[in-house]
């Protein structure tokens, strides 16, 4: 009888411990199922009762199938942009606080060098350092990669501003490797400057791009960068149509070599005429098509252009060399030099009518890379040149490895020369410098006689600037082609 009293409190203990088992379970799956509307996690339930494990399993695979919640960062389970922008509306009209956007400096690098999981870990231990410095009623959301932003809803002082930079920038120790960054704040006091959702957030997009260029990396948005960012975009717009409609074309400006005492070589500049914009520098849009990613598609319409016409000067019997300045993105690019071999082969030209110039600072961007297409183009007869010479940051143990041909000095080493003997001997030094090292200098921006003068005592090799011809048509280059193969003095 003991025996069968046994077997049933036994089996009725078992009942009540498997039934509590079982609740526990689903309070915890309903509980984690209940978070995925913020983020999507795998479920964490350390012990599943043999009969639902089917039902958990299943739902596992479930959850990774599935998208990101509505308006949701699948990473950090902020909102993200779309989720923003329905938050906001609801609280429309906003007219008091500040958006503070909050981008990691040069963030791509640490996914280069650690890998994207790496990366983001770093990106949640951000978030989570960001939702510190918030009270309730503040917002916060992940716009993109490496971009939050916080809707305050007391506007932050200057020096609360800093803290919180500052606060951000402490140092990240993710997988017991310690990463130091710096953090870029652009603000925009709703105050001052509201405006509908989707405008606001363009301004503040504008306050970030401030904050990339001041010494602080914090900048506000100001009133009138609207009309800024409307004619940069104009210009990335019209662009393509630009090129289709002729509306650029290319000038020459001629170098003179003091050595010989002619002119052999020009320099090709782009000019833009618009009839929508008016003049566009170059200074102006050529930084744009490098972010817009459309930088190539101009050098290569650029050496397209300049070998049709050296077609043409080939056929007249006149012979020069036209340089073509190249942007990173070209360097970049894996069949640069082909095309290039490539488009001389369809001209039936020689590679010694076309030369390339690089940048200082594009060429320590990305050295090694640079220095493989500088090799190319050399094995295939094409000379190159290290432009802006001595205002980037080359290091001077890279310099006799460049494949380069020509260093040309920037025009900067000129200013007050006549009058400055340290300026003199700084030119001078860089300008043995690089003759020291076999490359034949130019000195760009010579504008009088004793600017000359001076160069001719330092022994330069060719000049460039007004002085000497300004930027000119092929048709005025033709056409004044005797006098610049003149001696100097003698030309007018």
């Amino acid at each position: 009888m003991a025996y069968i009293i046994a077997i049933g409190v036994a089996g009725t203990l078992y009942w009540y411990w498997h039934r509590r088992t079982g609740l526990r379970f689903l309070r915890q799956l309903t509980s984690q199922l209940q978070q995925q509307d913020k983020v999507r996690k795998p479920l964490a339930i350390d012990a599943v009762p043999s009969d639902y494990i089917p039902l958990y399993l299943q739902l596992q695979r479930l959850l990774t199938q599935l998208p990101p919640p509505l308006g949701r960062d699948k990473l950090t389970g902020l909102f993200n942009r779309v989720g923003l922008k329905s938050r906001l509306s609801r609280l429309m009209p906003l007219n008091q606080g500040m958006f503070v956007l909050i981008d990691i400096h040069r963030f791509r690098y640490v996914n280069d060098l650690f890998g994207f999981s790496f990366g983001d870990q770093l990106l949640l231990a951000m978030s989570e350092r960001i939702k510190q410095q918030l009270n309730d009623q503040d917002i916060v959301a992940r716009m993109n990669e490496d971009e939050f932003l916080v809707v305050f809803k007391v506007p932050l002082s200057d020096d609360e501003l800093k803290a919180l930079q500052s606060h951000l920038q402490q140092p990240f120790s993710i997988n017991d490797t310690v990463i130091n960054l710096q953090v870029q704040l652009g603000y925009l006091d709703i105050s001052l400057h509201y405006a509908d959702v989707s405008q606001m957030l363009r301004r503040i997009d504008l306050a970030l791009v401030r904050a990339k260029s001041s010494s602080g990396l914090i900048a506000s948005y100001q009133a009138g960068d609207d009309t800024s960012q409307h004619r940069q975009l104009t210009i990335i717009r019209c662009f393509p149509r630009a090129l289709a409609q002729n509306e650029l074309y290319v000038v020459y400006q001629a170098k003179y070599n003091l050595v010989s005492e002619n002119c052999s070589h020009v320099e090709a500049l782009i000019r833009w005429e618009s009839p929508l914009l008016g003049r566009v520098s170059p200074a102006e849009f050529i930084p744009l098509l490098e972010r817009a990613g459309m930088i190539t598609m101009l050098s290569q319409w650029v050496i397209k252009q300049v070998l049709h016409q050296q077609s043409l000067w080939r056929q007249s019997g006149m012979r020069l060399q036209v340089a073509v300045n190249l942007a990173l993105d070209d360097l970049c690019a894996r069949q640069l030099c082909q095309w290039i071999v490539t488009q001389l082969q369809q001209w039936q030209l020689s590679a010694d009518v076309l030369a390339i110039e690089v940048t200082e600072s594009q060429l320590m961007t990305d050295m090694q890379r640079t220095v493989n297409v500088l090799e190319c183009l050399k094995r295939a007869g094409i000379n190159a040149a290290i432009d802006d010479f001595g205002t980037g940051h080359s290091s001077l143990a890279y310099l006799k490895y460049l494949p380069v041909n020509e260093v040309k000095v920037d025009k900067a080493f000129l200013e007050n020369v006549a009058t400055d003997c340290r300026g003199q001997h700084i030119l001078s030094s860089a300008v043995s410098l690089a003759q020291g090292l076999g490359f034949t200098v130019t000195v760009e921006g010579v504008e009088t006689q004793t600017e000359l003068m001076l160069l001719q005592q330092m022994g330069v090799d060719k000049i460039q600037g007004e002085l000497f011809a300004k930027p000119m048509s092929a048709a005025e280059l033709e056409m004044y082609w005797p006098e610049l193969n003149r001696p100097i003095g003698e030309a007018s």
